[in-house]
């Protein structure tokens, strides 16, 4: 599938911000990619520009593609709630994200690899698809065999974060989705009205 896999401080650095976490090289150069970097004159941006670059914020922080995201939008937009909370609220609510969010991995790149490679289960079940949508009480947890991999340790070892919409059991390696995310509970630097505006043309 067409899932970008280029050098992430080079979006990073486009977007102006650490969209994939942290990130030393991004420390050193946080000025826009490019050969003139920091010297080039940009004109104002446009109020188009301003959108699709929301837009593709919010679409490499997640890891989705063009025809998901819209298709996601979409869903978001049916729904009774405000659409770009909603909107945000569904990407949260994705298995890589959750997989992510509960320090199973250390970026989301990762989880999805983890949960494409068989090692996460929902429910005692394994998944192995990274954009299956989870619902309120589903327990996602690390499969039996996989407990012992390096890199789940390290990740878990390393991870601080605390969720409030999300509960972690340590020894068994597995965490419960609490609850959907509130706007306020998401820590993404998103504005997702700009993504509504875009869509709404």
């Amino acid at each position: 599938m067409a899932r970008y896999r280029g050098p992430k401080t080079k979006i990073a650095r486009k977007f102006g911000e650490a969209i994939f976490g942290d990130d030393k090289s991004f420390e050193k150069r946080n000025y826009p990619p490019g050969q003139h970097g920091n010297n080039r004159r940009r004109g104002k941006k446009s109020e188009y520009a301003v959108q699709l670059m929301e837009k593709q914020k919010a679409k490499y922080t997640y890891g989705i593609l063009e025809r998901q995201f819209r298709n996601i939008f979409e869903k978001a937009n049916r729904s009774k709630g405000v659409t770009g909370e909603v909107l945000l609220q569904l990407c949260e609510s994705r298995l890589d994200n959750v997989v992510y969010r509960m320090g199973i991995s250390n970026s989301r790149r990762g989880a999805r690899q983890l949960v494409s490679h068989r090692h996460i289960t929902v429910n005692g079940n394994i998944v192995n698809i990274p954009s299956y949508s989870l619902k309120v009480g589903d327990v996602v947890g690390v499969r039996e065999k996989s407990k012992s991999l390096e890199v789940i340790e390290n990740s878990l070892a390393a991870n601080s974060a605390v969720y409030e919409w999300i509960s972690w059991n340590a020894d068994k390696k597995e965490g419960t989705f609490v609850s959907i995310p509130e706007r306020i509970q998401i820590p993404e630097n998103i504005k997702e009205q700009l993504i509504v505006e875009l869509y709404s043309k």
